[in-house]
């Protein structure tokens, strides 16, 4: 009988969590940006599962979310399992997340890879995506490593987290393979510059692929909480009691501090497609460009001397008369006017509950 290929023991999970604040007023805690039509007629949800298509099987697609979205993920994507959809029991962080992933994959398969990824990154380069995503997997299918993505920085971005790469690994594919000196927090605007202009330093996209025994050894080593929770798991159809109780016990932490920041065999993939994590309404003129004034327009909108705006109108026209550098969101029930410089704040505007 011949050995299984990586595609064969690839078990992809999308972690689709986010609590709607950078968006508002058209993303919400029940549907954060994700969920919204951002950038065309789908959802960045189903974008990020339609990814995979032709890749794995649709019964190995799996979407990590919490109890307030579920409802609405189950809604975008239908042509998924519904059984597939998991539903967290309580806010926790990536580490949680990483180890429910894996626990899920081993209980399916003992030899199973796990392919972590965001629902919210923009990827227009499908096909370069998918090979490397191939590449990577069959690399993890015989190394026991931890492999995350590298991002090339177009700009000293104070937004992302930074890798500071190593050496080159000898991988036999064509997937460029670098092993990862340090995990570095988002810096200031000085230290940005530095490990920008070094050409050492990738963007830190948190994506994530490993064989599921080398994560939970990695468990064993730094994180026992998370160890026993993937050891004790149950099958793969009876988890429901196991997860509700165990998992709000889990520690609150990210998957770069529970894991790879301790790891010595964490190795960057070189990402050679596009990528954008559309951390705020001004990512939207890269995706949906811009008129000769410069604005970024989506519906009704009428300009007269205004230049450098972003405009999303719903039901009503808008119109900007000679004022620029402006954020304007309209939805039925909110409208937003904000300062391009201060979408950064959006997320702390003191809004009641019925608009959160």
């Amino acid at each position: 009988m011949s050995s299984p290929t990586s595609l064969e023991r690839l078990f992809v999970f999308i972690m689709a969590g986010g609590s709607g604040e950078r968006f508002w007023p058209s993303s919400r805690i029940a549907t954060p940006k994700h969920l919204i039509r951002l950038l065309g007629d789908q959802t960045l949800l189903e974008q990020t599962a339609r990814r995979f298509e032709g890749v794995v099987p649709k019964e190995r697609i799996f979407i990590l979310t919490n109890e307030a979205q579920l409802e609405a993920t189950i809604a975008a994507v239908p042509f998924l399992p519904k059984a597939n959809i998991i539903a967290e029991p309580a806010k926790r962080d990536t580490a949680p997340a990483a180890a429910l992933a894996t626990a899920l994959a081993l209980s399916n398969r003992k030899d199973a890879i796990v392919a972590l990824f965001p629902a919210d990154h923009m990827i227009h380069d499908t096909a370069t995506f998918v090979r490397q995503l191939k590449e990577v997997a069959e690399f993890a299918a015989t190394h026991p490593s931890i492999l995350t993505y590298s991002i090339t920085p177009t700009h000293a971005s104070t937004g992302f987290g930074y890798l500071q790469l190593g050496e080159a690994v000898q991988s036999g594919v064509s997937t460029h393979l670098v092993t990862v000196e340090r995990f570095v927090e988002k810096p200031n605007a000085d230290r940005a510059q530095e490990f920008v202009g070094s050409g050492c330093y990738g963007w830190n996209a948190g994506m994530f692929l490993w064989q599921a025994e080398t994560f939970l050894d990695e468990c064993r080593k730094h994180q026992r909480e998370l160890e026993s929770f993937i050891t004790n798991f149950p099958g793969s159809g009876s988890f429901s009691a196991y997860l509700a109780k165990e998992f709000p016990k889990l520690p609150k932490i990210s998957v770069d501090f529970a894991i790879m920041e301790k790891s010595s065999s964490v190795l960057a993939a070189i990402a050679e497609y596009d990528w954008d994590d559309v951390g705020s309404w001004t990512a939207l003129p890269d995706h949906l460009g811009k008129d000769a004034q410069e604005n970024t327009l989506r519906g009704p909108v009428i300009t007269l001397n205004a230049g450098r705006n972003i405009v999303v109108a719903g039901k009503r026209t808008i119109a900007l008369c000679g004022v620029s550098d402006l954020v304007v969101v309209e939805t039925d029930d909110a409208v937003l006017v904000c300062h391009r410089n201060a979408v950064q704040q959006i997320k702390n505007l003191p809004l009641p509950p019925e608009l959160k």
